[in-house]
């Protein structure tokens, strides 16, 4: 009996049994009806609907928890009579905690499961927030310890995409991945919408202690639901027995790791990566300075919500878009690339149309373009560490969070000084472009979707089924 393939190499993983008229076999139908382990761990699409569901909330809590801070540090900093340096301290600690636990968060996740580290940490930092103002009130320097708890959620939150990178690889086929990780990224923004509005009218009404309340029992009873519910009230313990024995899959030698990394697919969605985040901090951090400098009299709402509103029905559609393409047969990896194409190649078309723009409508909808296909990339770069490496795709997804966080403060510093050197903001734009442009040319140039994290000898074996 023979296995063939409904769609092609890199397509649906749907397989289909070919009975061949032999009259001496004696292998039956029963042995098309072997499946690999891999195949066996994946949920099924009603459960995987339920998961895209559940992780989609648990990403709009982790924003709202994450953005309460900058929401609230004004009138913070008003109370505790904090200077603009100080403030800029406070906010600032949260990123260099966010960079320290994205590999870590990857790896424990590829050796004990996504969902378990997930869990964890959506407990400890949903607590972290609910803590926040009674830190703040019963610290004698309330400037420090809302240092610490900002630099102790960005440690907490770090693990949040690498957990869900690795569960994803895991848990969900290829066909379907896309979907997945695009709905739940657009819980980002939706996180965003709701807590700019939100939280700030529950700023004015009660005070800024009762946005770190809701926020932080909102995230608590999301972790709580989603162990008693999804995870059927399992322990989710992690112990050092654990980690030393997970899977085979996991166990990646240093070896395997240098030369995961000389692999041109590898270093290509890393630069990728990396670029897709900087020039997406980039815009994230100036846009607003650029609409108040270039259009005094806009109004500020506009700028700050129309864009997000944009990026969620556009995170969705690339996502469907997607999987759909590689249902019906297309290429995995030119997929990938497509998707990057908008998401990096079309978005540098509308930035520099923010060049010569002059009215306030132009500037928002082509500010609303670019934030909109920048989404796509949730189905192209993010995906795609995936399809290369699912057996260590938390950690190397760690490693390209954190190189992108990084490169994202460097850039974010650098466009503040050329901003201020060249007094245009002209040279910004082209500089997101050239970067932009940069990652897109090596991810069309070196992406693959196969995979690259166990040697080919073992992938041919696998492939062959009698």
């Amino acid at each position: 009996m023979a296995i063939i393939q409904k769609h092609g190499k890199n397509s649906c993983p749907q397989l289909v049994c070919k009975k061949e008229t032999h009259p001496h076999d004696k292998t039956g139908v029963s042995g098309c009806q072997k499946k690999w382990p891999e195949q066996n761990a994946h949920w099924s699409r009603p459960l995987a609907r339920t998961w895209t569901v559940v992780l989609l909330f648990g990403t709009c809590l982790l924003y709202c928890a994450r953005v309460a801070m900058p929401i609230c540090s004004v009138s913070m900093a008003e109370q505790f009579n904090w200077t603009k340096r100080e403030s800029g301290m406070v906010l600032g600690s949260f990123f260099w905690g966010y960079c320290f636990t994205q590999v870590l968060g990857g790896y424990v996740s590829d050796r004990v499961g996504g969902e378990k580290v997930l869990l964890l940490s959506a407990a400890a930092w949903g607590a972290m927030t609910a803590f926040t103002p009674v830190l703040a009130r019963f610290c004698s320097q309330p400037i420090f310890s809302m240092t610490l708890a900002r630099f102790l959620m960005g440690l907490l939150q770090g693990v949040h995409y690498p957990s869900l990178a690795s569960l994803c690889s895991q848990k969900v086929v290829e066909s379907e991945r896309g979907f997945l990780m695009s709905t739940v990224g657009s819980g980002s923004y939706l996180g965003t919408l709701i807590i700019g509005g939100a939280g700030s009218l529950m700023l004015d009404v009660y005070g800024w202690e009762s946005v770190f309340y809701l926020t932080g029992l909102l995230s608590v009873l999301w972790a709580y639901c989603m162990w008693k519910y999804l995870l059927k009230g399992e322990g989710p313990i992690i112990t050092l027995e654990s980690l030393g024995s997970g899977g085979s899959q996991s166990k990646l030698s240093k070896r395997h790791w240098l030369r995961l990394f000389k692999q041109p697919a590898v270093c290509a969605v890393i630069v990728a990566h990396l670029c897709t985040a900087s020039t997406f901090f980039t815009l994230l951090s100036w846009l607003p300075t650029f609409f108040k400098d270039t259009f005094p009299d806009a109004k500020g709402w506009v700028f700050n919500v129309i864009p997000w509103l944009v990026a969620i029905p556009s995170s969705l559609l690339s996502g469907c878009l997607s999987d759909h393409l590689i249902c019906q047969g297309f290429d995995t990896a030119s997929v990938r690339k497509l998707m990057q194409f908008f998401s990096m190649g079309v978005t540098s078309v509308f930035t520099l149309l923010l060049c010569g723009t002059s009215t306030f409508p132009w500037a928002v909808a082509f500010v609303s373009i670019t934030m909109g296909l920048t989404t796509f990339s949730h189905s192209g770069v993010s995906v795609n560490v995936q399809d290369l490496a699912p057996s260590c795709a938390g950690a190397l997804f760690g490693v390209m969070n954190t190189c992108g966080a990084f490169s994202g403060v460097l850039m974010v510093y650098f466009s503040g000084y050329l901003i201020e050197s060249t007094g245009s903001w002209a040279s910004v734009f082209a500089l997101i472009t050239v970067v932009n442009l940069l990652g897109l040319f090596t991810f069309l140039a070196f992406a693959e979707a196969r995979r690259v994290d166990i040697d080919s000898a073992k992938l041919r074996y696998n492939n062959i089924h009698i």
